[in-house]
């Protein structure tokens, strides 16, 4: 059984989350995370000699090393969210080294953020931590603000900080979606080529995809459709938000869908929801990674912890947590990041 910590923290949705069994996509067709994976997946792959020593090294870092999961500190929040509505609640993380320190402190196999945040640390904590460069953002100053990503700085650049991997996102459905793509596709190439993973953000925004109340931009069909996009453009891994509804194709009566995704494929079960994203990333051949979501305080760590076995049970391959972790006092994150990686170091929690 899993622990009396995560067990207490699941609440009475202990069971629900813990004993479900997925019967939509048989757990045998996902290529689970294991401390192989990089023998089992990559080595097999296009991708360069380097760039498989890379991925090898964002999975053989902190407390997770060596279990084929991931847990990743991101801080990129100055730019998308802002600088003064991200770290106001706790100022010391204007200050880029708390960043870093918080990553390596919390046992993370990574940290992620900007140029600046990381080129400003680069000779002191490149070689103690995995760095994954941000090469793109929404900067959110614009008015009215647009859905859009821009790129920051070069691959060279963050290849010269000595980053171990990149990281972008796309905005799948807005209005500049085909620039991005093509631009990151191009960035991921040439990351590859000198040497480094990369790591996807695949969002879907666009106002269009709110109807009637609901925000189809997380339900399970599109987000799915968005990882696959991602992962054909040869993201490593990829980054996405835990589903929470379905059906947004038929709902929004837009693009190409069949009934066998939501009569056999999946149901209304999150660990169902997520297991069709997994399959989306090549049946799990490409890690993914869920996001950890804005910080609501009290509930935090309880979210958390549900996101994680969310994740795991459905074949994931880790979480991506930064504003429960930063927007705290550090014990306090190192707590959370701590308990977020004993779901995956517990046995007891296995794939659907």
């Amino acid at each position: 059984m899993a622990s009396k910590k995560i067990q207490d923290l699941l609440a009475d949705k202990a069971g629900y989350y813990l004993d479900h069994t997925c019967k939509t996509i048989d757990k045998s067709a996902i290529h689970a995370p294991s401390g192989n994976h990089v023998d089992e997946i990559w080595a097999r792959s296009n991708r360069t000699t380097r760039t498989i020593g890379s991925i090898n090294t964002l999975l053989n870092h902190g407390r997770l090393s060596g279990s084929g999961y991931v847990s990743i500190l991101p801080v990129d929040q100055g730019i998308e969210h802002s600088a003064g509505a991200s770290f106001a609640p706790n100022p010391i993380y204007f200050d880029p080294e708390n960043i870093v320190k918080l990553a390596i402190e919390g046992g993370c196999n990574a940290v992620a953020s900007t140029y600046g945040v990381l080129g400003s640390v680069a000779r002191k904590y490149a070689h103690k931590i995995p760095f994954i460069v941000k090469v793109n953002h929404n900067e959110f100053l614009t008015y009215p603000n647009k859905f859009d990503q821009i790129m920051f700085g070069t691959i060279k650049d963050a290849w010269n900080m000595g980053a171990t991997a990149v990281g972008a996102t796309i905005y799948f459905g807005s209005e500049e979606s085909g620039r991005q793509i093509v631009e990151v596709a191009k960035a991921f190439e040439y990351a590859h080529e000198l040497g480094m993973a990369t790591v996807l953000w695949c969002y879907l925004r666009n106002n269009a995809f709110k109807k009637d109340g609901v925000d189809y931009s997380t339900s399970a069909d599109l987000t799915g459709q968005a990882n696959h996009l991602g992962v054909t453009i040869q993201a490593d891994i990829i980054k996405q938000k835990l589903p929470t509804n379905n059906g947004g194709y038929n709902a929004l009566n837009f693009g190409k869908t069949s009934k066998l995704v939501y009569d056999k494929l999946t149901t209304d079960h999150p660990i169902d929801l997520c297991r069709y994203q997994v399959a989306n990333c090549y049946m799990g051949r490409v890690g993914l990674i869920n996001s950890g979501g804005e910080s609501k305080g009290a509930t935090d760590m309880a979210e958390a912890v549900m996101t994680a076995v969310v994740n795991k049970r459905a074949g994931g391959m880790g979480l991506i947590s930064g504003r429960k972790a930063f927007q705290k006092p550090m014990n306090e994150g190192i707590e959370l990041l701590n308990t977020i990686q004993d779901v995956y170091l517990d046995k007891t929690i296995t794939i659907a």
